[in-house]
């Protein structure tokens, strides 16, 4: 169950303290896409300021440390501007933000912005090429030891199941806005062994007991699937960039 009474005393405090400043509060993430867990996701808020000098922030404050006081991330702060600006550069995010988000307070500034896709195809085989590699040289620490690889498989899965759901896109399917069903049609799509990270958000959202799974055989899958969707994404950049 989503907190929303927590939601609307920050709404409430954040408006108190940034007065007529503070142009939009918006929600996002997992408690605004329907994939909210007690106790395993946050909530993520964007705050939309007018100044974001030193002094504003100062003014925002107090609100801000009653909010982590109750164990959530700081907000987002940027200007319109910076907003508007943004889109080349962050595209998964906000992508993300546009798709699924809610309006708490103020004007809603997600769902009008143009998102460049071209730079999103970019963004995604980077994000999906980085992440493999921090991820091997993980292993490499992690791999004798049961309890670190499955700390590491449970850390990594969110953002990996996040990245899966953008390569879909980037293949051409948006249809998929649930990371289950997206890394299910980009299994079939791409070809490879979707069960793995399932398996692994299984374990992480307490829907299925770590012991059923030998580790090393599913970090094999794991690794063997995002490999996978990583060369698809860049074989997908080739034929783009010859168009």
């Amino acid at each position: 169950m989503i907190p929303t009474d927590t939601i609307e005393q920050f709404v409430k405090r954040a408006r108190e303290a940034g007065g007529t400043n503070l142009e939009s509060v918006i929600l996002f993430g997992s408690a605004a896409a329907g994939d909210f867990h007690p106790g395993l996701s946050n909530l993520n808020l964007l705050c939309i300021l007018q100044d974001s000098s030193l002094a504003a922030l100062q003014a925002l404050s107090p609100a801000a440390k009653w909010w982590d006081k109750q164990k959530q991330p700081p907000a987002l702060c940027m200007t319109r501007y910076e907003l508007e600006r943004s889109t080349d550069v962050f595209t998964i995010e906000l992508l993300d933000m546009q798709q699924h988000h809610r309006v708490l307070f103020g004007a809603d500034l997600l769902t009008n912005l143009h998102i460049p896709m071209d730079l999103h195809r970019v963004q995604v085989e980077y994000e999906l090429r980085e992440k493999l590699i921090l991820l091997r040289q993980h292993v490499l620490l992690a791999s004798d030891s049961e309890s670190r690889l499955w700390d590491l498989l449970l850390r990594s899965a969110p953002s990996f199941g996040t990245l899966f759901r953008h390569a879909l896109i980037v293949l051409g399917d948006a249809t998929h806005s649930g990371r289950r069903e997206a890394v299910a049609a980009l299994a079939q799509r791409v070809g490879f062994d979707a069960s793995a990270l399932l398996q692994v958000l299984d374990v992480r959202e307490r829907k299925a007991d770590r012991k059923q799974f030998k580790i090393h055989e599913l970090a094999g899958r794991y690794l063997a699937s995002i490999e996978k969707v990583t060369a698809a994404v860049d074989t997908a950049s080739d034929s783009s960039n010859r168009a």
